[in-house]
């Protein structure tokens, strides 16, 4: 089973995939440490050393993978003072870090599933009603969508932009 290439896209060999948006998001967040530290802001650290005890790195590593986020727009970085020391940094979600949960959760899930040797350590569930939360592929009306039902096409708007762009 694989999803629906339609159009131009249908013959595999005729087209690559230069510019693809999955090739970008792994060459900002592809590695473990970035993605852990994602996990953990997500699980409310915000200061330098919580990133770098809980993700179990180096000082040196935690530091660049945190410049590297928030140059990128993930984390901001944020001045805070505690009384009679020194200002240090603290690194808060941003709206683009926030949005990325969801692909987050989904490698969780699929880690539960695939990779755990038993029931998984943790469980997400909504906080008002205690129901399981899930990543899946869904039309906006709820509908449940398999990869054979999925069709990838080309955007329209996209190839627009882009014959502008190069005018």
């Amino acid at each position: 089973m694989s999803a629906v290439m339609e159009g131009p896209l249908a013959d595999l060999s005729k087209w690559d995939a230069a510019g693809c948006s999955i090739a970008r998001a792994m060459d900002l967040i592809g590695t473990r440490s970035a993605m852990l530290i994602l996990r953990e802001a997500y699980y409310g650290t915000r200061r330098f050393d919580g990133f770098a005890r809980r993700v179990g790195i180096t000082d040196a590593a935690a530091a660049s993978q945190l410049r590297k986020l928030a140059a990128a727009g993930l984390l901001e970085k944020r001045p805070y003072q505690e009384e009679g020391k020194r200002t240090r940094s603290e690194y808060i979600l941003t709206p683009m870090g926030r949005d990325l949960l969801p692909a987050v959760v989904a490698l969780w899930q699929w880690g539960d599933k695939y990779l755990q040797p038993g029931p998984p350590p943790l469980l997400r569930v909504d906080a008002e009603t205690g129901a399981p939360v899930t990543a899946d592929l869904r039309t906006p009306d709820g509908k449940p969508v398999d990869l054979e039902h999925l069709t990838v096409r080309v955007n329209k708007d996209y190839l627009r932009a882009r014959a502008q762009s190069e005018r």
